[in-house]
This record gives structure tokens, sequence and C-alpha cells, in this order.
């Protein structure tokens, strides 16, 4: 009975050299899938190569395309909030109201008469003064 179990040990790759070491198992590099996953691995090692390059190259239109977007995306957003105000009962006939008023308000003092008017313009200069230097 013995000899069968020992036989049944050996047929099962035991290493016999010596104890307490295992059988070595049979070479990764063997396998027919090896040869298809090399290639794959080297290209997604080189992944963040490629892309810190092409991001470096193309740096300027990366950054204009990525403005345009931001600036589509917040017309977007504001033209949703100006319909959200809008569709509150009584905000926009109230708005407008102000928006009369201040228009209003704007022609009679700045517009009704000539000195108002010359006052208006020497403001408008020390303001375009102010951004744009004096050279302007």
């Amino acid at each position: 009975m013995e000899s069968k179990v020992q036989e049944q040990t050996t047929a099962t790759n035991l290493s016999s050299e010596a104890p307490g070491t295992l059988a070595k198992s049979p070479s990764v590099g063997d396998q027919p899938w090896q040869e298809w996953l090399e290639p794959v691995v080297d290209i997604l090692a080189k992944v963040p190569e490629y892309v810190s390059q092409f991001f470096s190259e193309y740096q300027k239109p990366l950054t204009t395309v990525g403005l345009l977007l931001l600036a589509i995306v917040s017309v977007k957003i504001i033209v949703a909030v100006l319909g959200a105000i809008d569709d509150i009962p009584l905000l926009a006939p109230l708005l407008e109201m102000v928006g009369l008023g201040y228009s209003a308000w704007f022609v009679w003092r700045y517009l009704w008469k000539a000195s108002n008017r010359k006052e208006l313009l020497t403001e408008f200069d020390a303001i375009k003064n102010q951004v744009f230097g004096d050279n302007a």
C-alpha cells in the first residue's frame, strides 16, 4: 500500500532534490499569448511619455480650445440662469421698471443740458486715462 502512495506522489511533479523545495512550474514564455502581450505592455508603458509629449507640443492650441469650451459652457449657464429669473412671475417686469427708471435718471442727470454732457465727457476721459494711460 505504501508503494502506491509513493507512486502517486512522484507522479504529481514533486521535487526530490532537496527537502522543502517545490517543483518548477512551466515557463511563462512558452505560453502562446505571451507574444501578443509583450507589445501591448510596451505600448502601455510608454503612454505617459506620449501624453506628456503631446501636451507639451500642443499646449497653446489645447489652452485655446479649453478656453473656448469654458466660454461656451459659461454662456449656456448664464442663459439658463436668466431664463430661470425670467420665469419668476413678478421679477421680470420689476427689473424692466428698474432699467427704465435708471435710464430716465441717466438722461436727466447727464444728457439733458450741455453743461452736464461736458461733465460726462470729462468723467469718461478720466476713466479712459486711468485704464489706458495718458497716451491714449
